[in-house]
C-alpha cells in the first residue's frame, strides 16, 4: 500500500519549508501569492490531505461552524434556506470545514444553544439567518465577541456597524429590475404584492419597485400606495388577493415579494383567463422553475462564498478571531439576477442589468423558455 503523502513531501515539492506549509494550511493570507500558488501545486499533485483531527488540536479550533437548521414554514420560499446550506456545506468542506446544524424553539433558545456550542469549544464561528429589526441574537454575538456571519441584514440602526458581518442579497435591485422590465414592455400599472410592512426585507424590495416607478412614472406616496397589496407569506392569501384586484382594480402587471406570493397571484390570473397577464416572483424557487415563472434569482453560491470569505478570509482554512480581522467593512451585497420566463408573456428585448452601487456582484437577465 502506498504511503501517503507528508507536509515534508510537500515542502520538499514546493521547495519551501515545513512551517510555510502550515502557513498555507491555516494562515494563508500570511504568505506571498506567489509561494502560496507553488505550495497548493504541490498540495494538488501530490494529493496531500492535511489530517483534520491533528489541525483541531493543535490550533485548538474545532473546524466547525453552527448554523440553526430554521423550522418548517408554510410556503414555498423556505427552499432559499435549503439551497444556501447546501451550497455553504460544499464550499465549507472545499476549505476544510464541517457545518453543524442545530435546532432552537426562538431567540432566546438559540442564543443558549450558542453559549452551549462556545463554551464547549464545538464551534468556531456561526451563520445566523432570519434576521430581524433589533435583533437580539445578533446583540449577544456582537457583546461575547464570538465570530459569526449574518445571511440578511441585521435591520436597525447597528445595519452598517462594522461589528456585524453580514451577507444580503440586494432585494431593492432585484426588485427594481423586475418593475423595469415589466416598464420596458410597456406596462404603466404594475402592482406590487408584498408581506405586511415591517419585514426588513419585504420593505427593502417594496422601495425597489417604489423607486422604479417613481422613475418612470412619478408617482406619490398616495398612488404608490393604492397599487400595493400586503398578505402573510401564503398561496392561498394571495390567491384571494389577486382575484379581488382581478375584480376591482386595472392592473396590468404584477411584482411580487416572494414566489409564494406570486405563484398564487398566477393562479388566480390563469383562473380568470388572463393569461397574458404578467406576474414576477422573488427567490427562483424550484416551483418557479417548474410552472415557468418569471423571478428574481439570489445568487446562492454567491452569498455563501462571501459568508466563508467574511468569516475566514479569501482563502483560508480557519474561522479568523475577531480581534485579527482587517478592518475593512464587514458586510457583502450580492446583486440577484432577474430569470425570465413564460410568466412575463410579452415578447423579449435585449436589456442591460445596471450595476448596484456596493453589490459585490453583477449580472444580466437571464432568460428561460421566455415565449
Amino acid at each position: 500500500m502506498a504511503q501517503l503523502p507528508t507536509v515534508e513531501d510537500v515542502a520538499r515539492a514546493a521547495h519551501v519549508s515545513r512551517q510555510t506549509v502550515s502557513n498555507v494550511l491555516n494562515s494563508p493570507d500570511i504568505v506571498k501569492a506567489e509561494t502560496r500558488e507553488r505550495v497548493e501545486g504541490a498540495i494538488a499533485e501530490l494529493g496531500y490531505r492535511p489530517h483534520a483531527s491533528a489541525r483541531r488540536l493543535r490550533t485548538r479550533q474545532s473546524s466547525t461552524i453552527g448554523i440553526r437548521l430554521d423550522p418548517l414554514v408554510n410556503g414555498i420560499s423556505g427552499s432559499v434556506l435549503d439551497r444556501f446550506l447546501h451550497a455553504l456545506t460544499e464550499q465549507a468542506a472545499e476549505r476544510g470545514m464541517r457545518i453543524m446544524l442545530f435546532t432552537a424553539t426562538d431567540p432566546v433558545d438559540e442564543i443558549e444553544q450558542y453559549r452551549n456550542l462556545r463554551d464547549g469549544a464545538d464551534v468556531d464561528a456561526f451563520v445566523v439567518t432570519a434576521t430581524r429589526y433589533e435583533d437580539p441574537r445578533i446583540e449577544w454575538l456582537v457583546r461575547e465577541n464570538v465570530p459569526f456571519v449574518a445571511f440578511g441584514r441585521p435591520w436597525g440602526e447597528d445595519v452598517e456597524s462594522p461589528a456585524s458581518s453580514w451577507v444580503d442579497v440586494d432585494g431593492y435591485a432585484g426588485v427594481h429590475d423586475a418593475t423595469t422590465h415589466l416598464i420596458g414592455r410597456g406596462l404603466k400599472r404594475i402592482g406590487f404584492l408584498g408581506w405586511p410592512a415591517g419585514s426588513g426585507t419585504g420593505d427593502e424590495r417594496r422601495r425597489g419597485w417604489a423607486a422604479a416607478m417613481v422613475e418612470q412614472f412619478g408617482l406619490d406616496d398616495a398612488e404608490l400606495e393604492a397599487l400595493t397589496t400586503r398578505v402573510e407569506e401564503s398561496v392561498p392569501q394571495s390567491r384571494r388577493a389577486m382575484e379581488n384586484l382581478i375584480a376591482t382594480s386595472d392592473l396590468d402587471g404584477l411584482v411580487c415579494v416572494s414566489d409564494s406570493l406570486a405563484l398564487g397571484a398566477l393562479m388566480a390570473v390563469n383562473e380568470a383567463g388572463r393569461k397574458s397577464f404578467p406576474v414576477i416572483g422573488f427567490d427562483n424557487t424550484p416551483v418557479a422553475q417548474a410552472v415557468g415563472l418569471s423571478s428574481v434569482e439570489q445568487q446562492l453560491d454567491q452569498v455563501a462564498a462571501a459568508t466563508l470569505e467574511l468569516l475566514m478570509g479569501s482563502t483560508g482554512r480557519r474561522v479568523i478571531p475577531n480581534s485579527d480581522r482587517p478592518p475593512h467593512p464587514r458586510h457583502r451585497l450580492v446583486a440577484p439576477t432577474l430569470v425570465v420566463r413564460r410568466s412575463s408573456h410579452l415578447a423579449p428585448v435585449q436589456e442591460v442589468r445596471t450595476h448596484t452601487p456596493g453589490s459585490t456582484t453583477t449580472g444580466n437577465h437571464n432568460r428561460e423558455g421566455e415565449q
